[in-house]
């Protein structure tokens, strides 16, 4: 008998709304999955994003404000 593999959500970008200043990184790294308000806050959109991406937008972000995790349900 084999057990079915679980599959692992792909990483999903959580914005901390308060840390957030409105660089844009975020939106120039991954802009399939975020784009910027008329302010120039992130909005997220629904999707798979690439994790490498994903990874690489949390690392540049200079005010700390992103995370990869689990969209919450």
């Amino acid at each position: 008998m084999t057990r079915p593999t679980a599959r692992r959500p792909a990483p999903a970008v959580v914005i901390d709304r308060v840390a957030c200043t409105g660089h844009g990184v975020c939106a120039a790294v991954l802009p399939d999955q975020v784009s910027l308000d008329e302010w120039g806050y992130p909005i997220v959109r629904d999707g798979r994003p690439d994790p490498e991406l994903v990874a690489a937008a949390v690392k540049l972000c200079p005010a700390r404000a992103l995370l990869a995790g689990r969209r919450p349900t």
